[in-house]
């Protein structure tokens, strides 16, 4: 029997390690006019959280680069990863309850210890504002969850405000914090999903009020494009369907689509959408692709071209979709199965493919451009 367990044991073991290394090569890259950081989630509660490194200038593509470069491992479920300036960069790190900071090259060059439960980011240079799920920071306690700022210059947190219950997205605009709260663990505890968006001012981090929507479950990122901000409602089941909330900030004024933006990113001047529906009747995902001008409340169904409208449509999982504000390139990923390693495609904005797609590790979920050196 003990021979038994000793040999299952091992060959998980192995299986592990063939997921951890990628087995089969990813197809050679060419010259690329950006570098490209991703961060592979890995499985939640398993410490496997990676970040992979396309190079620009020899087309590599690195699996465990923070592992590689620093000689430790980067830690469990990343959130999300944001450029502070020209040689810092922030990674939210939710379940090791970390905020790591490494250069552009890679090296780690500290971190933030007391945001627990963290999730999303933003900045204005000076100052990181994170989003969490929990309900103390530092001395401080919130009945729900709350938002921190960190001083860029000392890595330390210098303020929080409380807001809804698990707050998620979050963004920055004219001195005033936007925060999605989603309820998120409406289903474990004893209070229902939100439906508000929470407003903070970034300078004195005091709560100013709430924008309330009826949308469940306010979730994922949140892109902007000018004053305009897409926010996605995951809604809760049958009750409420998923939505998309565009926002204007200058006005708080909102107005809604019926369709999910669970992956939304901007170039700026249009909003692009990838959001999935689980049918009820069937069990069966239905992709929803768009473009949204915030301005005149347009709808398209394509991203980039056709072509690249259908492969994201065939993806089993789209996980990330990122588009550079260097190039204006338009990148995404699939997550497959959620245990093996997932593919990065890249595209220009004319819908020109840049490169294969790339094998990365474990649900690649968040991708940051570094302009060529």
């Amino acid at each position: 029997m003990k021979c038994g367990i000793l040999i299952l044991t091992l060959l998980l073991f192995l299986s592990a390690c063939n997921d951890d290394r990628s087995s089969e090569p990813s197809p050679a890259i060419g010259l690329l006019d950006e570098s490209l950081i991703i961060c592979n989630e890995g499985n939640w509660q398993s410490d496997n959280g990676q970040l992979s490194y396309l190079d620009a200038m020899t087309g590599e593509l690195t699996n465990k680069w923070f592992r590689s470069v620093n000689g430790f491992k980067l830690g469990d479920t990343p959130n999300d990863i944001i450029q502070i300036n020209d040689t810092l960069i922030a990674i939210s790190v939710n379940w090791s309850n970390i905020i790591q900071y490494i250069n552009p090259d890679g090296t780690a060059c500290g971190a933030t210890e007391n945001v627990p439960n963290n999730r999303r980011l933003c900045t204005d240079g000076q100052f990181l504002y994170v989003t969490s799920f929990a309900h103390i920071c530092g001395s401080q306690t919130y009945e729900k969850g709350y938002v921190a700022k960190i001083d860029v210059a000392s890595l330390r947190v210098v303020a929080s405000c409380g807001v809804g219950w698990e707050p998620d997205g979050i963004a920055l605009y004219d001195g005033r914090l936007y925060i999605a709260n989603s309820g998120g663990y409406a289903f474990s505890e004893s209070h229902d999903y939100e439906t508000s968006i929470s407003i903070v001012d970034a300078a004195t981090m005091t709560k100013i009020g709430d924008i309330m929507t009826d949308c469940p479950n306010l979730s994922g990122p949140i892109s902007r494009a000018g004053k305009f901000l897409c926010i996605n409602s995951n809604g809760n089941g049958s009750v409420a369907s998923p939505k998309t909330i565009i926002l204007n900030c200058e006005t708080d004024e909102f107005s809604l689509l019926d369709f999910p933006s669970n992956l939304n990113a901007s170039d700026g001047e249009l909003f692009y959408t990838i959001g999935s529906v689980v049918e009820n009747s069937t069990g069966e995902s239905r992709s929803h692709i768009h473009t949204i001008n915030p301005s005149t409340m347009e709808v398209g169904n394509e991203i980039c071209s056709p072509e690249v409208t259908s492969l994201i449509g065939s993806l089993e999982k789209p996980y990330d979709l990122y588009i550079s504000p260097y190039t204006g390139s338009f990148y995404f990923t699939n997550a497959r199965n959620f245990t093996s390693a997932g593919l990065l495609y890249g595209y220009s904005s004319m819908g020109e493919q840049l490169f294969e797609p790339q094998k990365l590790y474990i649900n690649p979920a968040h991708i940051l451009a570094l302009p060529r050196r």
